[in-house]
């Protein structure tokens, strides 16, 4: 099997939630792990007394325990059953808090949007669980199904993409999949004219980076194909995982703190929005 023992699955009753919760349903049954899924509703921040209603926070309660019900329906329908969890609070920081608390090492998260602009934007919620957790993100498209034959990994040769190769091969290996590595040369049009010796460089410094993760790979019984590209790196590796056909995109998270903690990062925001495959986010 591949590497998770917990999953939580953040539910808000969407289509692509919904989709996302059958997607982490089909995973736990193969991986053989504990699934939970999470809903949370906003905490009423009144001053109780003046508002008539006793018990306030049963009624605020109420839609969560919609959604709840809602999720184990899916559930059931897919011969499973369903943990569920109903928090109060800012969305993205009860989801983080949750998966902790019981030990998750797996969050599974819906993409909303149908628009390249809605997809490119992605949603705040998504992008500060990524940029908050300490766990591994899989967000999933609403039409999309999870799959690991043709698992497509992003590298860049840092650390965190290092961390996402060895959680791929740790996938390959599990189902018989196949590895498809992918490198930009980040550049454009105008660094090509006007130094053509540096575009060069970077395309081999990016090929080394690919071949790198071929060569483990390969040790590893692992079948794997190499992908150079130029350009901005966000398209291409979309642009790579559409032609290609593959099933789900690794990448490493980036470590950062504050601010850009929870703005996350352009390209795996990027390629999160973009892609119509389920994009896994890996913590190194």
């Amino acid at each position: 099997m591949g590497k998770y023992k917990k999953i939580l699955a953040a539910y808000d009753g969407s289509p692509s939630s919904q989709n996302a919760l059958r997607q982490a349903i089909k995973l736990a049954q193969t991986e053989g792990c504990w699934l939970k899924a999470l809903a949370v509703v906003p905490s009423y921040e009144g001053e109780l007394e003046l508002v008539g209603v006793r018990n306030i926070r049963e009624l605020l309660r109420g839609p969560g325990q919609e959604l709840t019900a809602q999720a184990k329906e899916i559930a059931r329908a897919e011969g499973f059953d369903l943990l569920t969890n109903i928090e109060e609070g800012e969305p993205y920081e009860r989801i983080v808090e949750v998966a902790s608390s019981y030990g998750c090492d797996l969050i599974v998260m819906g993409r909303r949007g149908r628009s390249r602009l809605e997809r490119a934007l992605m949603g705040s919620v998504t992008a500060r669980v990524i940029g908050s957790s300490k766990v591994d993100v899989l967000v999933v498209p609403r039409d999309a199904s999870i799959g690991w034959g043709r698992i497509l990994l992003a590298t860049d040769g840092s650390e965190f993409s290092r961390a996402a190769l060895q959680h791929a091969l740790n996938f390959a290996r599990s189902y018989g999949g196949r590895l498809l590595v992918v490198s930009v040369a980040v550049m454009n049009e105008e660094l090509l004219a006007q130094a053509p010796d540096v575009a060069e460089k970077l395309t081999e410094r990016a090929r080394a980076f690919a071949q790198e993760a071929q060569a483990q790979a390969e040790a590893q019984g692992v079948s794997a194909q190499v992908f150079v590209r130029e350009g901005d790196a966000h398209q291409k590796i979309v642009e790579v995982a559409l032609k290609e056909g593959a099933d789900v995109i690794f990448m490493g998270s980036h470590g950062r703190t504050g601010l850009r903690k929870l703005l996350m990062g352009s390209v795996t925001e990027k390629v999160i929005g973009l892609s119509a495959c389920p994009v896994l986010v890996v913590r190194a």
